[in-house]
């Protein structure tokens, strides 16, 4: 049904009334009305082109007269579109991957300034669950003006315990005293290698000896070798972190020469922490003609029947003693390392770790006359292979980096070879020698090994 409309008009207001409207309101509202309305007489006529390119024309010149000017637009952005930059904890926890420069960057921070905050350097390494400080104070050191005199070394003999990242320099500025006077005390030199939870003397106390005690013609610094013991004695002394050949003869009070003799060694022997050195008697003699009392290395130089080549045997020492002196994970964190590699380079994990524990247990401090390193026992030629397969260079000294080559040359061996106890074989004789001479025996024995421990880590 429709409404009826009626046809009488309602009554226009007069203008004095509408003029009494308008002035009520206020000026902002009368202008907001007069945009929003304008009057249809103020509209302009659009003009239709008569022609395309008319058209054309028309239609580029509008585009033109939309471009906002380049000089109007900010180039930079605007700080409540930036995204949010984390604030930094004032102590981070090491993950897997991390790196100090990329620590820095996701915080904001220096690189230089994280280094100094934690007395570390450029090359050290660093380890996941090791704590780093992001803020705060580095430990200060050592004011010029301070007199970095002996005298200043604090009493009693006071040791300090040696802290992931720290160097002697920084140890004797913390505590300030001359570097060379903490080489005295502990004896060691520019070429120590220090440890955590080593022990280090930062005064000198009843049992070190004063650094004056070194003749005054002989030209030394403090630096020099402590003074003998007043009475030298025959016997054997087992090699700790840091001694050198010299500060040992010096110690117990023999020529450096009749300590070298004694022992059959020369000058450019390398002793390592665990070796037995017989010390000569007060006549200059050894105290018994003793060869089993030689220096005793940390890797032998046979295994299983085979022996190896002093070079190799050599480096295989350094490489254990440099081990020996670092923090390395244990063996169920290098187990769940293996593992972890495995699976993110595609490598059946309980393989991985069966060839893990075969080779060394999961002991990322083992070392064999071969020179073989670390959990995967991957020697320098093989870890130079693995760096080119993964298209970086690898340290063996590196658990992740060891893991990382060990499983890539699984991975290869896997993919090269005619069949998997054949890339198993690969591993341990060599993929060349398998593939000319067939395995042999003790082949034979490893590849059953590790289809066996497989089968316990699945």
């Amino acid at each position: 049904m429709t409404m009826s409309r009626s046809h009488k008009q309602p009554p226009k207001p007069s203008l004095p009334m509408l003029a009494a409207t308008t002035a009520a309101l206020p000026a902002v509202v009368l202008s907001s009305l007069a945009l929003a309305q304008p009057a249809a007489a103020e509209q302009p006529v659009r003009a239709i082109p008569g022609t395309l390119a008319a058209a054309m024309k028309a239609q580029a010149a509008t585009a033109t007269a939309a471009v906002i000017p380049a000089a109007s637009v900010s180039t930079a952005i605007p700080s409540a579109f930036r995204p949010a930059q984390p604030q930094a904890p004032a102590e981070y926890t090491i993950a897997r991957g991390d790196t100090i420069s990329a620590i820095a960057g996701k915080f904001g921070l220096n690189t230089a300034e994280v280094l100094k905050l934690n007395n570390l350097q450029a090359n050290t390494i660093i380890y996941p669950g090791q704590k780093i400080k992001l803020s705060g104070s580095a430990a200060a050191p050592a004011a010029p003006s301070a007199a970095p005199a002996p005298a200043a070394a604090p009493a009693g003999g006071a040791t300090y315990t040696v802290k992931p990242g720290d160097t002697l320099g920084a140890i004797a500025a913390r505590h300030n005293v001359g570097l060379a006077d903490v080489f005295s005390w502990n004896n060691l030199n520019m070429r120590s290698v220090i440890y955590p939870g080593q022990k280090i003397k930062v005064g000198a106390g009843d049992g070190a000896p004063a650094p004056a005690a070194a003749p005054a013609s002989s030209g030394l610094a403090s630096t020099s070798a402590p003074a003998a013991p007043a009475a030298p004695a025959s016997g054997s002394y087992t090699v700790k972190a840091g001694d050198t050949l010299s500060a040992i003869a010096s110690r117990h009070g023999v020529k450096l020469s009749e300590l070298l003799s004694a022992n059959r060694l020369g000058m450019t022997s390398v002793i390592y922490p665990g070796n037995k050195l017989a010390i000569p008697g007060a006549n200059g003699q050894p105290a018994a003609p003793q060869p089993a009392a030689s220096v005793t290395p940390l890797v032998p130089s046979s295994f299983l029947g085979f022996s190896y080549p002093a070079a190799v045997v050599s480096s295989a020492n350094e490489n254990k003693a440099l081990l020996n002196a670092s923090p390395v994970p244990s063996r169920a964190e290098m187990r769940n390392i293996v593992a972890d590699t495995a699976r993110r380079m595609g490598v059946e994990p309980s393989l991985a770790l069966a060839f893990a524990h075969q080779e060394s247990g999961f002991d990322q401090r083992a070392v064999s006359p071969a020179n073989a390193i670390g959990t995967m026992q991957v020697i320098p030629t093989s870890g130079q292979w693995a760096s080119d397969l993964v298209g970086r260079k690898l340290n063996l000294l590196d658990p992740y980096d060891n893991a990382t080559a060990g499983v890539a040359i699984i991975r290869q061996l896997l993919a090269t070879s005619k069949d998997r106890d054949t890339a198993i074989a690969g591993y341990y004789q060599g993929q060349y020698s398998v593939s000319k001479y067939g395995m042999y025996d003790d082949t034979k024995a490893y590849v059953a090994a590790i289809k066996a421990h497989q089968k316990n880590f699945g």
